[in-house]
């Protein structure tokens, strides 16, 4: 572990060259927690580049937090359509809506407090507390820790539990307690940009005589790579009904579970937000989809669902799922009413994009759209 002057040299070091190259990403320009907050909780799991736009957009209908705590959460999660992980767009408004109801709009400074929030982690509460507040406070997600693995030549699964508590002494022990907003986004930069999972870029590493693993030629050796989840396969079918006036017809985000789809396959395909009427496939796509709109009134009796027109099959993954769905386009003379007074959409087929559907149901979308009527 670094000390005394090897230590002031480094942190000297990794601030002069973050704050000369660091990138100009719009969440930097600000101080305010509400910002930094959605920027941490957009960039989980998601490139910088694919959450810039979707971040410059949520802004712009929720500019602070009881804009978005007095939202719907269909509302919130159609700004959030096409990012992906909707639980956490979810999550999100849940949290606003704690801050104005405990905390009177005002965002939590202390650590406990934004920990008892809705989808904040210790890695969250971290970064909001150090790049918002100036709280000396060091983060630890998986590229800061990448860096410290490397710095120390530490091996293994950095996600074993002793070890990442391990990372996470380093990385407080190396926290330039002087400027803890720059610091860690200092150590996210050089993780995300130079110090990255292959083929790391030691030749421009602004601290790479620091580091033991370049000495030991550990850089690319570490960290372990973790043992993937082995992959389930899921087949699907979704019938998209199609009216003369090219409008098409959207269940409800799922409630309960459809009797002919399991659980986790729903969770997998519509992230409970609105979607095309979809079958879990055991052997036959064309007979299920058919029983299943039958059960579900979803096409009058003189059609019945008769002709059921393939479209091009779509290719989906969910973390360990990899999803097959066959879609069928149904045209139809007059989209159906449910029954028992279920909510249903009728929105045009080319306009599906504007609403709060998963990117499942958005291929989906383009597939039907992909093939002239005939």
């Amino acid at each position: 572990m670094l000390q005394g002057r090897r230590l002031t040299e480094f942190r000297e070091q990794l601030l002069e060259w973050f704050r000369q190259f660091q990138r100009d990403l719009p969440w930097r320009r600000t101080h305010d927690p509400y910002r930094i907050w959605l920027s941490e909780i957009m960039l989980q799991q998601t490139r910088v580049a694919a959450v810039i736009p979707y971040y410059q957009r949520f802004l712009e209908r929720f500019p602070n937090v009881q804009s978005l705590a007095e939202a719907s959460e269909e509302e919130v999660l159609r700004f959030w359509s096409g990012l992906g992980y909707y639980s956490r767009g979810r999550n999100l408004q849940r949290a606003a809506q704690v801050i104005v109801a405990k905390h009177g709009g005002a965002f939590p400074r202390t650590e406990p407090e934004l920990l008892a929030l809705p989808g904040i982690g210790p890695y969250t509460a971290a970064a909001i507390l150090s790049i918002a507040f100036a709280s000396k406070h060091a983060v630890l997600d998986g590229n800061v820790a990448r860096v410290v693995a490397r710095l120390g030549a530490i091996g293994g699964d950095l996600r074993d539990s002793p070890r990442w508590q391990e990372l996470q002494s380093t990385a407080d022990h190396l926290l330039d307690q002087r400027s803890p907003s720059d610091w860690n986004q200092a150590m996210m930069e050089l993780g995300a940009m130079v110090c990255t999972p292959r083929s790391p870029q030691c030749l421009l590493c602004p601290v790479t005589r620091f580091c033991r693993a370049r000495q030991l030629g550990l850089a690319e050796s570490i960290p372990e790579k973790r043992k993937l989840r082995e992959k389930i396969q899921i087949t699907l079918a979704s019938a998209v009904l199609l009216d003369g006036n090219g409008r098409t017809l959207l269940l409800p985000p799922p409630q309960a579970v459809p009797e002919h789809t399991t659980a986790e396959e729903v969770a997998a395909l519509v992230s409970k937000m609105w979607h095309f009427p979809t079958v879990s496939v055991q052997k036959n796509p064309v007979a299920e989809l058919r029983i299943f709109l039958k059960e579900l009134s979803l096409t009058p009796k003189r059609e019945a669902a008769k002709h059921l027109a393939p479209l091009p099959r779509v290719r989906h993954t969910v973390t360990y799922r990899d999803i097959v769905l066959l879609p069928f386009r149904v045209l139809v003379t007059k989209l159906p009413r449910m029954h028992a007074a279920k909510r249903i959409l009728l929105p045009e087929l080319a306009s599906l994009s504007s609403l709060a559907v998963s990117n499942l149901t958005r291929k989906v979308a383009r597939a039907a759209l992909s093939e002239s009527v005939s």
